[in-house]
């Protein structure tokens, strides 16, 4: 009998674990899709600045910054870039084509595909970003237009960028109310024929009010090239 007792006792100890068992009442994680990156803006003075998405890559996440003032890209820079030699070489030519081109469209630049097609990407969210911004900005100008009725409107319009054998040209030209203003140049040939004539140009558009007018003696090209951009500006503005 004195023998059985130790042997009960064991069987009761052996049981210990089953009795204080537990089922896990752990829950399974559902993964939930991240929202799709979007571009932020911010203001500084007369000049809005646009933050792209981040494109993830094989070489590393690109994100593109953009000035914009008064439609203009004015400067761009890179947030984040991979560090990669051939990446750090495509950049500047990127940006240099991006502010010619005044948008997305531009070149692969050889060797840099995949850092190219990331940087396309967020710099045209930043433009989409930008134009969303001034169209708004526009519908809240025009919602107080009856308030300002009988006021003449300033306004000014970026005529197009052409290009010529000697060089972009574009004309900008200011409104006051339906009189041409002011004329100013935004890109013109780094040419001493060039920068003798433009002056002449924007006198005599002040004086005709309109794109019809005389040929620079000396500089053909330029004349031409200004005429279609101030006319571009002129069609633009109704």
């Amino acid at each position: 009998m004195k023998r059985a007792i130790p042997a009960l006792i064991l069987s009761a100890a052996a049981l210990v674990p089953v009795w204080r068992y537990a089922p896990s009442t752990a829950t399974a994680t559902t993964a939930t899709a991240e929202p799709a990156p979007s571009a932020s803006t911010s203001t500084s003075g007369d000049s809005t600045v646009v933050s792209g998405p981040t494109i993830d890559t094989e070489k590393g996440p690109v994100q593109v910054q953009a000035t914009f003032k008064a439609g203009k890209i004015t400067a761009v820079r890179m947030l984040q870039q991979p560090d990669h030699p051939q990446t750090e070489a495509a950049v500047p030519k990127l940006i240099e084509e991006t502010l010619e081109a005044q948008s997305a469209d531009i070149d692969t630049v050889s060797g840099a595909t995949i850092t190219s097609d990331a940087y396309r990407k967020s710099l045209q969210a930043t433009i989409d970003e930008n134009d969303a911004s001034a169209s708004s900005s526009d519908s809240a100008a025009g919602s107080s237009s009856d308030s300002t009725a009988g006021e003449s409107a300033t306004r000014t319009v970026a005529g197009t960028t052409v290009n010529t054998s000697k060089g972009d040209i574009q004309v900008q030209v200011t409104f006051d109310g339906d009189e041409i203003s002011a004329v100013k140049m935004l890109k013109q040939p780094n040419h001493p024929q060039t920068e003798a004539a433009v002056p002449v140009l924007i006198e005599a558009t002040l004086a005709a009010q309109s794109a019809d007018i005389d040929t620079v003696s000396g500089a053909t090209i330029t004349s031409d090239g200004y005429r279609e951009s101030l006319q571009a500006a002129l069609d633009a503005r109704a």
